[in-house]
């Protein structure tokens, strides 16, 4: 016999649910300030590093990695903390472990030896590494909190909503901070205003995430995976996979070598302020968001690999614009900007997609392991050998460091272009379930942040599947 819920019951959980959705929209709009200013390069720290403390190259380069070498080493850390923690609390434990991390940053930068930049560097590597690695662990349990209760029919709709409006947040903390740090001439005490505003609405964030009613319970049973020889010998016989590991750590190194350092060049080099880097960011998310749809529907006709490679050299075209800016013609950074949203937004799109069709579901945790070791420790030593080759370099050419600039900045649309045909050996099969791939994301996630291009990622984790 068939059993029904009262109706009252079902209404409560109506109201429970739909209480969910709203709270979690409104945590991420609170979470939003800090969340962009804890990317590895943005306005924010950019601005602190070189503006305010006057880091060497080196040390922002190796900084700049930490966020990547914590991606790295989560995946030992993570499957542990989830056995032990539900869901919610593996978003919460964390979060509030991060939000703690920048609250002693206040401290850090008032107790800090500021006119030591060495040991500046230091105080803040060890600081960075402990706020990236709650980062990424928060980052793991949101995704798996979100996969929870949002039934994947409604999270196209809901989270493309929500996405608008986190993305709306972040544009205008970013204009904001950008103003404020040139304002007040990028005193420490402007560093730390902005730190404590974001700080306290990350524990508003934090309560309405506690508050949440949905997602409490601890994870499901999981089917019995293949013994890990086997899964092994599958990855290896997964030759298109295996390729796009490789491509994934050419881009990789292309995109971190020196891409860290555009905002430095902007500061220091282009003698910008704080408030033009910023409209910049902004200008490349409007970019991207105007050419999603039409990304989109070439990603559907004609393949991901295909599109993706495009996207990549018209991407790449506009960033030799790199090698050749001098604070005279700096004005074309304005269209510069524009035209990488719009043409990296297919190549975002496609290489999540594709990562989707090339991992073998029997042996789908090994493989976004493989791929995540790989790229994350690409990614990890290219802006630590970016800078350190950086600091060489102007010590030895130091009457003309926009020369080193320039020669350093067309590294990248070298390898990247290389990379696209090495892509193009890539063999396209179907599609993957979408869940199987929410680890290999991060790094997209992480560097998407370099690019001004966050709010594109929530797109491409949540856009719904027309095919």
């Amino acid at each position: 016999m068939k059993v029904t819920q009262p109706r009252h019951h079902r209404q409560q959980l109506r109201a429970a649910f739909r209480r969910s959705l709203n709270l979690c929209t409104a945590e991420g709009m609170a979470g939003t300030p800090l969340v962009a200013i804890s990317l590895p390069v943005n306005v924010f720290l950019s601005a602190l590093f070189t503006k305010s403390l006057h880091l060497p190259k080196a040390t922002i380069g190796f900084i700049a990695a930490l966020p990547f070498l914590c991606n790295f080493l989560q995946v030992f850390v993570a499957p542990w903390v989830s056995r032990r923690l539900s869901a919610k609390a593996h978003v919460y434990v964390p979060v509030t472990a991060h939000l703690l991390s920048w609250a002693a940053l206040i401290v850090i930068l008032e107790v800090m030896p500021r006119h030591d930049p060495l040991a500046v560097g230091r105080w803040l590597a060890v600081w960075f590494f402990v706020s990236s690695f709650a980062a990424s662990l928060a980052g793991v349990g949101w995704n798996a909190w979100i996969q929870e209760w949002v039934p994947s029919r409604l999270r196209g709709r809901y989270f493309s909503r929500r996405n608008q409006l986190l993305s709306l947040a972040t544009m205008t903390f970013l204009v904001v901070t950008g103003w404020a740090l040139e304002h007040w001439n990028y005193s420490i005490r402007v560093f730390q205003a902005i730190i404590l505003g974001a700080v306290l609405l990350r524990m508003l964030s934090v309560v309405w995430i506690w508050q949440t009613p949905a997602g409490a319970s601890h994870g499901h049973g999981r089917k019995a995976a293949l013994p890990l020889g086997d899964q092994i010998a599958l990855i290896r016989r997964s030759k298109s996979l295996l390729a796009f590991v490789g491509f994934g750590a050419v881009w990789s190194f292309a995109a971190n070598c020196y891409g860290p350092f555009y905002h430095v060049f902007m500061f220091e080099e282009l003698e910008l302020s704080a408030f033009q880097v910023g409209t910049f960011s902004t200008l490349a998310a409007l970019g991207g968001a105007a050419s999603l749809p039409a990304w989109g529907k070439l990603l559907d006709r004609y393949g991901n690999k295909a599109v993706m490679a495009v996207s990549l050299l018209l991407w790449q075209s506009g960033n030799v614009t790199w090698c050749f800016l001098t604070p005279e013609n700096s004005l074309v950074l304005y269209g510069q900007w524009i035209w990488s949203g719009m043409t990296s937004a297919g190549f975002i799109l496609g290489q999540f997609t594709l990562l989707l069709k090339l991992i073998p579901v029997a042996a789908k945790n090994l493989a976004i392991g493989v791929y995540l070791s790989v790229t994350s420790v690409v990614a990890a030593a290219a802006p630590v050998l970016g800078g350190t080759s950086l600091d060489w370099a102007l010590a030895r050419w130091s009457t003309d460091p926009l020369l080193v600039y320039h020669l350093c900045f067309i590294v990248q649309p070298v390898l990247a272009c290389t990379g696209a045909f090495w892509l193009l050996r890539v063999h396209e099969p179907s599609a993957s379930s979408l869940t199987s791939v929410v680890g290999a994301m991060r790094n997209i996630r992480t560097l998407s942040g370099i690019f001004g291009l966050s709010f594109l990622v929530n797109y491409v984790f949540y856009r719904p599947q027309r095919r």
